[in-house]
């Protein structure tokens, strides 16, 4: 499967998936005037690459997503219930989710978003990584 990549803008993040490794990464703020036209091709992989996934293989996704504006916030939460239901499913999935230690709100967001998932889901900051 090909990979999908999308370059960061001053507002919509960096997306990188690799297929191959098994990483999806999404880096970088996201408030796009619509954001669930720019998910939409972002779902659709997603949907894809799960479908084919192999059961004894971890994906890994990361985020770093310093701000999130509300309509990209369901949409994040949209992707995460994908990632919930494969995981459901027998898939392995991992989340791991980075977040600026001097940004309190950053940590907030990941903390909701991994209170209503059952998927291994690990807040570190950028910090502790470095």
């Amino acid at each position: 499967m090909k990979g999908l990549y999308v370059e960061k803008t001053k507002s919509t993040p960096e997306i990188q998936f690799e297929p191959e490794k098994f990483k999806l990464r999404i880096e970088g703020q996201s408030y796009p005037e619509n954001a669930f036209k720019f998910y939409e091709p972002i779902f659709a992989w997603i949907d894809d690459y799960l479908q084919q996934l192999e059961a004894e293989v971890v994906l890994e996704i990361y985020f770093h997503m310093p701000y999130i504006n509300t309509s990209s916030s369901k949409c994040v939460m949209m992707l995460l219930e994908k990632l919930e239901d494969a995981y459901q499913a027998g898939k392995k999935v991992a989340i791991r989710w980075y977040y600026d230690v001097e940004n309190e709100t950053a940590l907030e967001c990941a903390e909701e978003f991994r209170e209503d998932l059952t998927i291994p889901f690990e807040i570190s900051s950028v910090e502790e990584v470095k």
